[in-house]
């Protein structure tokens, strides 16, 4: 893979891999009202690397999807998950890990849990398990936006590429301003599908999107814009 490519690969999570589970509720008052659901939107944590800090210094901060309620949670499960995504932050994911098991277990119907769960598992190469904890998010709550993009990053590291396009096409069915699946969509598109012109249509929204500019990904606009087709071959016929 030529070195601009690999660039591009490892960016691949570069806007997507900044979002973790965020806030643990929902609603600006959060504090003053611990009933309230367990909130659905990523907080910067363990996710995927970015390419280079100048990769990360020009890309834009990342656009979380609205917010979607979960089932109203006790306090203790408020605070037990307050807990683990403090254990993420302070870079102990072993006692992260425990305190969202236990959560996921007693509170299965929780997209959250599942989905802070699925990106420390990431984190850690563990990808069978992490999909299986995103795809348990998604199907928890349906309407996020933030878990199918992450869903998507996981498979498409294990090489899932066509269910790495699904579950990016369906963030940006949730929302389409929501500009992480935009690119990470794109990527998808340009170094494994290998459909350029797709990839380039993808590219152009994600910067439609970022009003800061995004250095790197116009880079790759005119790198695909320049590329030449391929060598036309003639085809060989095989004797009987």
């Amino acid at each position: 893979m030529r070195s601009a490519d690999a660039h591009r690969a490892s960016s691949f999570a570069g806007v997507a891999g900044l979002v973790l589970l965020g806030a643990a509720l929902s609603g600006c008052a959060a504090m003053q009202q611990p009933l309230k659901a367990l909130q659905q939107v990523v907080t910067p944590a363990a996710s995927e690397p970015a390419a280079s800090a100048a990769a990360a210094a020009a890309a834009p901060a990342p656009v979380a999807a609205p917010v979607v309620a979960e089932t109203p949670v006790s306090p203790a499960v408020q605070r037990a998950y307050d807990e683990a995504r403090k254990a993420m932050r302070a870079g102990r994911p072993a006692d992260a890990e425990l305190g969202l098991r236990a959560i996921v277990k007693s509170n299965p119907e929780l997209g959250g849990p599942h989905a802070n769960l699925g990106l420390l598992l990431r984190q850690a190469g563990r990808l069978p398990e992490a999909v299986a904890e995103l795809e348990a998010a998604v199907h928890a709550n349906p309407q996020q936006a933030v878990y199918f993009n992450q869903l998507g990053i996981a498979y498409r590291q294990q090489g899932e590429f066509a269910k790495a396009r699904e579950a990016y096409e369906r963030a940006i069915d949730l929302d389409a301003t929501y500009a992480s699946p935009l690119l990470n969509l794109g990527i998808l598109h340009d170094l494994y599908l290998g459909e350029g012109s797709r990839a380039l249509a993808l590219y152009d929204r994600y910067l439609a999107l970022s009003p800061g500019g995004d250095a790197q990904v116009a880079k790759w606009v005119a790198d695909l814009k320049n590329r030449k087709p391929p060598p036309v071959t003639v085809s060989r016929k095989e004797q009987p």
